[in-house]
């Protein structure tokens, strides 16, 4: 079945100050974008006990979720609408995704426990499963949006749909691409990584996208040169593919994955998961 896709954006919402910053990414992207705003919040357990708690009802959670819109963004001159679902947090979040038609997604998180708190034991799965790429974001503003993006390029790079979502972004804010390249010891991989760099310029440069290349120092420790290099540069967007076919089905983000997502620069990652870009998606970003 083919996905009718909508200029939508999906906010996953629990109603913490760091959710709440997420509404705002999402409000300012879909105004720069001409996009509309969903807000989704996903009824569990946990929910269901806050509610008695406060002696509230599913009625009021519309209500709260609407007074978001209505503060976030509206404001930025934005349709929005608020839904309420019942039942697992990953499964109700990947189908609305599915049923709504939205083509992107921003999540708010302050750190892997904090994710995992807000959203359940299945929340890292909320990203490598979703259907289209996700903007996962923690208390940083989003200020003038984002207008220099940094673009690793390391030894499982993907990076024909990691280029075509760069160059996509980089065309709505005329952004710079920084490409940080992973320095690598062994010559056939040195040689490796020299093809699909100049691949990757050749595709900027078709796109007439502004880009500089940068090369890591050392071979060991690429994650943690890569934030100190985004942080020096002032980045305000990391793309990086998250395959979750790489892994085990019940580890599905690699540790590397998992700092640059709950980075303590709090710079917003654009998590694109290879297997679910389909054909849908890749007419979606201009491929096909």
């Amino acid at each position: 079945m083919q996905i009718e896709l909508k200029d939508l954006i999906l906010v996953p919402v629990d109603f913490t100050e760091t959710s709440e910053n997420a509404i705002m990414h999402a409000a300012k992207l879909a105004a720069t974008m001409q996009y509309s705003v969903h807000l989704f919040h996903v009824i569990n357990r946990e929910s269901q006990r806050e509610l008695r708690k406060k002696d509230e009802d599913r009625g009021d959670l519309t209500e709260r979720l609407t007074a978001l819109g209505e503060k976030y963004i509206a404001p930025e001159n934005v349709a929005f609408e608020v839904s309420t679902h019942e039942g697992s947090i990953y499964s109700e979040i990947e189908e609305a995704l599915i049923s709504e038609g939205a083509k992107l997604m921003v999540m708010g998180t302050h750190g892997k426990k904090g994710l995992q708190f807000i959203f359940g034991s299945d929340a890292l799965k909320v990203v490598t499963k979703s259907p289209v790429p996700v903007i996962v974001v923690q208390d940083r503003d989003f200020d003038e949006g984002y207008n220099r993006i940094v673009f690793p390029v390391n030894d499982f790079t993907e990076n024909r749909q990691q280029v075509q979502w760069a160059v996509h972004i980089a065309k709505i804010f005329d952004s710079e691409i920084l490409v940080f390249v992973q320095k690598e010891a062994d010559s056939g991989m040195e040689t490796k990584m020299s093809i699909v760099t100049q691949q990757i310029a050749e595709s900027f440069d078709e796109e007439k996208i502004k880009y500089r290349i940068f090369e890591s120092e050392k071979v060991s420790n690429y994650t943690e040169q890569l934030l100190e290099f985004a942080a020096e540069e002032r980045a305000d967007l990391i793309t990086i593919m998250t395959d979750s076919d790489a892994y085990s089905p019940d580890f599905p983000i690699a540790g590397w994955d998992e700092k640059l997502m709950f980075n303590p620069m709090q710079i917003p990652i654009l998590c694109i998961n290879p297997k679910e870009l389909n054909q849908v998606y890749f007419r979606y970003v201009g491929i096909l």
